[in-house]
């Protein structure tokens, strides 16, 4: 709910809000499914979306999430 007021109240910024998935880290003992390369590739696109990209969404690797 967050990500969607933040979109409303900034509309001219592109605020998303995005799901690495189960990464491999220090923080769960490397139990992680993916690798952090994996995890980073749907933080990277969102982080480097256009401007007439989508706002106020979730995200994971493979795209919207409702």
């Amino acid at each position: 709910m967050l990500t969607i007021r933040y979109a409303a109240a900034f509309p001219r910024m592109r605020i998303n809000s995005a799901d690495p998935g189960f990464t491999s880290t220090d923080f769960n003992q490397h139990r992680g499914t993916q690798t952090v390369e994996e995890g980073a590739q749907v933080i990277v696109r969102y982080a480097l979306i256009a401007v007439d990209g989508p706002t106020g969404g979730f995200f994971d690797r493979e795209g919207a999430e409702p």
